[in-house]
């Protein structure tokens, strides 16, 4: 049902860590697309997840070399649960690596600020003080390595790519303030008397707090892709297969298409499949969001990740791991995710200037001071040097988009709607008018019997009408004589008939009447059953006797069909699509959310007022073509609305490609799931006002953290450069930006986070 893209691929890389990682790479791939020849090699970055995600012509080879020619390692991810559990596995070391390094570091550096602060000697005048800073000067060299290492490892990688990152500021920050100290211990006399001030403390906390940081966000991040991880997690891992020799355990790679398997009660089902025998209730809720249970019995199709119930079934595999609808549902979350939007844009071109600028800044600053500043120069300049390079470190600046946007698709998926891509997410929080298709959409897809009118002097016509009430020997009659319809509405009197337990008879007779109905002969009644043309036909006597409850009956959207009974009307079936249960509190949301609704059909106009009517829709569009509902709809975005149109045919499919925001019904057909933008996997209206308002909060969200990370870097690099020095005498410790630095990654993470608990409903 959901396509993907079979020249795609993804891989992981562990040591991306901020926005001009995420130029880099997407920046190295772009080389490799040449234009005019075949399809765009397009690749896309989550920097929260650590993954890139390539769609184009090349090879898995080729693109684990792009991605090591910019200096990281990278691995093809083959089994998305098996490729989670790795990463999971991977974090939790690293968490634990990084709080232990953090405690080394914080361990000594907050010993010797402290010793600093009140009054300890941080200079280095003689002999036993240059023996004593020199020892110190060893152990915080020994805790660089140790607690650092991945910083200086970092920073290698991206000079042997010619590049700058993250790392190449942080270690040029430490290093210098560890370099400078250990010059003024080992030759004291080169320095003038005031400026000969040690620093060890400010190396080995900026790392402490820098790790600390990194571990906090490492820990924030897990929950981010709590959404994602639920949905690899349904995935099985092993299935009962049916052989000759008896049932059998084996590992989901090695089942075959066509393979029966037998899912047991309580059990998950581990690919997609036909049922071959056996009934059951299965909880589809992890897929689609709908609490009911829905039954499956013969014929029906399963979904790998869906829960049984009580019952026994055995089915026949129709998809392998990588087509089942879990799969291509996670493939389409985490390409999602993955995705850029429009407001982030700006956030990579600045990345990818970011760090080579940010040096330049630094190394002009620390000039400025050590020609023009107060005594002791040399001091000061070190001092915003280091500040300068440690503050401006972007990594808040590549977490604000990514981070919010891979939050927001995880949430929309466990409310069952699938998110293609962020640019779409962008477009919905500006929705103004939501144009919605009928059939399908507002009502159920699926006709049934809601009304069964007979005359007063109807007493069953047999005398088998004993043994049951009389609608019920009359839809006997009508079902069995439909069994040999092929028209849309006799399902649904047939539908009627096995839901009140009818037997029913095959007929004496039977002929179709093209564009009019069906007559015959049941247990020796002859019937007439069809639209009022076949009535006049057949010369049907007493056809006006039930004409005021045809009248009220077209006035509520239903379509009457009449039976006649050996050349007598008896009585008249209503049957309608009904509307969705949600549908009138759906649309009711949609408006209070100040969204213009447009029901926009095919149907004749009464059928479709009647249910704008039921459903509180004021605007009525009945009567239209396909290409008439592109029209309109390309006629309201030229009107100023932003349009987001929700439908479910084929009819569709023009309507939700020219709309701002195409949203398919996961129930309808494939041409139109793959024209739109998001797909509402349940068949629940009420998700399409919380998805409106996810993406609201999401602009918001994104908004909040791009503001914070351009604030803190447009204002914390000039007062790390010492601006403020004039007014209040003090420049910015290096060990403050540090911890301003972590503080502000953790600070874009939290508030992403904030949205797995937004409130959606109003």
């Amino acid at each position: 049902m959901i396509m993907k893209n079979i020249n795609s691929m993804t891989l992981y890389v562990p040591q991306m860590n901020c926005a001009s990682c995420v130029a880099k790479i997407e920046g190295a791939f772009e080389k490799l697309s040449q234009p005019g020849e075949g399809a765009k090699l397009v690749a896309r970055v989550n920097l929260a997840d650590k993954q890139v995600h390539i769609q184009g012509d090349i090879s898995s080879e080729l693109a684990i070399v792009t991605v090591a020619s910019v200096g990281y390692d990278s691995e093809l991810v083959l089994d998305a649960k098996l490729a989670s559990e790795k990463k999971i596995q991977a974090e939790r070391v690293e968490y634990r690596t990084r709080i232990i390094q953090s405690m080394l570091g914080l361990g000594l550096g907050v010993p010797m600020m402290l010793w600093g602060l009140l009054g300890g000697e941080m200079m280095v005048n003689n002999p036993s003080q240059q023996l004593a800073w020199g020892v110190m000067g060893i152990i915080t060299f020994i805790l660089l390595v140790t607690t650092g290492g991945h910083f200086y490892k970092g920073m290698w990688r991206a000079l042997k790519a010619r590049s700058t990152n993250m790392d190449t500021l942080i270690v040029l920050g430490t290093t210098t303030a560890w370099a400078y100290s250990m010059l003024v211990v080992i030759m004291p006399s080169w320095f003038p008397a005031e400026t000969r001030h040690v620093y060890f403390e400010a190396s080995v906390m900026i790392l402490g707090l820098i790790n600390l940081g990194h571990a906090l966000e490492l820990r924030a991040k897990g929950k981010t892709s709590e959404a994602v991880q639920r949905l690899i997690g349904l995935q099985s891992t092993t299935a009962i297969r049916l052989t000759d020799s008896g049932d059998e355990e084996v590992k989901i790679a090695q089942i075959q298409l066509g393979d029966k398997l037998r899912l047991q009660p309580g059990s998950r089902v581990a690919l997609d499949g036909e049922v071959l025998s056996g009934e059951s209730n299965l909880n589809e809720s992890m897929l689609t969001g709908e609490p009911i249970p829905v039954t499956k019995s013969i014929g029906d199709m399963l979904s790998a990740g869906t829960v049984n119930g009580n019952g026994s079934i055995i089915y026949r595999v129709t998809a392998g791991l990588t087509d089942t609808r879990l799969s291509k549902i996670i493939d389409l979350v985490q390409q999602a995710q993955t995705s850029k939007m429009p407001i982030g844009r700006l956030t990579d071109k600045i990345s990818a200037y970011f760090v080579p600028a940010v040096v330049i800044i630094a190394l002009i600053a620390s000039v400025v001071w050590y020609l023009v500043g107060p005594a002791p120069q040399i001091s000061h300049a070190l001092v915003v040097l280091t500040s300068v390079l440690i503050i401006a470190c972007p990594c808040a600046l590549g977490l604000a988009t990514p981070m919010s946007i891979m939050v927001s698709v995880g949430r929309a998926a466990q409310m069952g709607v699938l998110i293609k891509n962020g640019e779409a997410l962008q477009t919905a929080s500006k929705v103004t008018c939501v144009v919605l298709d009928k059939t399908g959409t507002i009502t159920s897809g699926k006709p049934s019997v809601t009304d069964i009118r007979l005359l007063d002097s109807y007493d069953g016509g047999s005398e088998s009408g004993s043994q049951a009430s009389a609608s019920e020997q009359f839809l006997f009659l009508v079902a069995s004589l439909e069994q040999h319809s092929e028209h849309p509405l006799a399902q649904a009197m047939l539908d009627e008939a096995k839901t009140r337990e009818l037997s029913l008879v095959e007929p004496d007779r039977f002929n179709n009447i093209q564009g009019k109905g069906i007559v015959g002969i049941v247990s020796g009644v002859e019937l007439a059953i069809g639209n009022m043309s076949l009535m006049v036909m057949e010369n049907i006597s007493g056809v006006d006797a039930l004409q005021d409850e045809v009248e009220t009956l077209a006035l509520l959207g239903k379509t009457p069909v009449y039976v006649a009974q050996d050349g007598c009307l008896v009585g008249v079936i209503a049957i309608s699509d009904p509307v969705k249960p949600d549908a009138k509190e759906a649309i009711a949301a949609l408006k209070r959310a100040g969204k213009r609704v447009i029901l926009l059909s095919g149907d004749k106009q009464e059928t479709v007022q009647a249910v704008a009517d039921e459903v509180g829709i004021d605007e009525v569009i009945a009567g239209v073509l396909p290409e008439q509902k592109q029209a309109k709809i390309i006629e309201l975005k030229e009107s100023g609305e932003v349009v987001a149109m929700v439908g479910d045919g084929i009819n569709d499919a023009p309507a939700l490609m020219s709309a701002d925001v195409g949203i398919a019904m996961g129930s309808g057909t494939e041409v139109a799931i793959e024209s739109a933008d998001l797909t509402l996997l349940t068949g629940r209206l009420s998700v399409l006002a919380d998805t409106f308002a996810l993406a609201n909060a999401s602009m918001r969200n994104i908004k909040q953290n791009l503001f914070g990370a351009f604030i803190y870097n447009s204002l914390g690099i000039p007062v790390a450069a010492g601006v403020l020095f004039p007014l209040t005498g003090i420049l910015l410790s290096p060990v403050i930006a540090g911890a301003a630095m972590a503080l502000s990654s953790l600070t874009v993470v939290t508030n992403a986070n904030r949205l797995r608990h937004v409130k959606l409903s109003r």
